[in-house]
This record gives structure tokens, sequence and C-alpha cells, in this order.
């Protein structure tokens, strides 16, 4: 789901993607989480958000860092970038520590385990970032902060 998500704005139809288009995603979501799947990929989602206490609203919070992707192809600070990163990473981390649990032995604690899965998600993005400068450019996207920019 993440990547067919991403694939709406970063893919080879992104020129064609539009708020409705996102708008129409994320009632999809909202049917695959009430058993209502569309098509084979939805239905696994669907399956295993029936089968772990998943909370849809990380997945919102993606769909609604696509829309950033839409409009917004510049970060003046990094805390516009973090926010972004989260959006489109973070949510990852929070989305599959449902699935994946927490060892019943473990001694850390929920929150400090659902921490360090969005914390991972947004440094993965950041690396990403990183990685993709050229290619995000040329794409006229620029993720690094211009304050920040400006400085260097």
């Amino acid at each position: 789901w993440c990547r067919r998500t991403d694939e709406l704005v970063d893919g080879p139809n992104s020129s064609y993607i539009t708020p409705k288009a996102l708008d129409r995603w994320e009632k999809r979501l909202e049917d695959l989480f009430e058993g209502r799947p569309y098509d084979m990929y939805d239905a696994a989602l669907s399956d295993t958000a029936s089968k772990f206490p998943i909370d849809i609203q990380p997945f919102r919070d993606m769909i609604e860092g696509m829309r950033l992707d839409l409009w917004k192809s510049r970060y003046r600070t990094f805390d516009e970038l973090y926010l972004y990163c989260y959006y489109v990473a973070g949510t990852v981390g929070l989305m599959t520590v449902p699935v994946m649990g927490i060892a019943p032995d473990s001694k850390a604690s929920a929150e400090s385990v659902y921490n360090a899965a969005l914390a991972l998600g947004i440094a993965n993005q950041l690396t990403n970032i990183l990685r993709d400068v050229g290619e995000d450019s040329r794409r006229g996207r620029i993720y690094l902060p211009l304050d920040e920019l400006a400085q260097a």
C-alpha cells in the first residue's frame, strides 16, 4: 500500500494526479479498513488490518504527505522537512509496529518502540533525500532546507 501510494506522486503517471485523486485514494483506504477492498492488494491490507490493531491515522497522514508533494517542492526549514519526513516515512514505522509486535518479554515500553519505529522511518527518508539530491533537483524538487543551504 505504501509503495502504491508513493507511486501516485512519484510514479510514471504522477503528472496526472490531482488532489481529488488523493481524496479518492483516501476513500479507498477507508473502505479497505472497513472490509471493502477494491483489489487483491487492498484485500491483503484489509485482512491484515482485521487481524492486528492497526490505526488508520498513519495511513491518512501518508496521504497528506503525498498531498504536500503535489504542490510543495521546497522546504524553508528543517522543521518543515521533518514534518514532511514524518508524513511520508515515519508513518511507515507506525503502521508496522502492530504487525511486527513487541516481544512479550521485552522491557521496552510500547511508547519507546513506536518512537524508535518513527525515528527509523524519518531517518530512512532523510537518507533517501540525501541520496536523491540530483534526481530530485532535475524534477524541480529541493528537499534540503533552504535556510541551511543559504548558510552553506
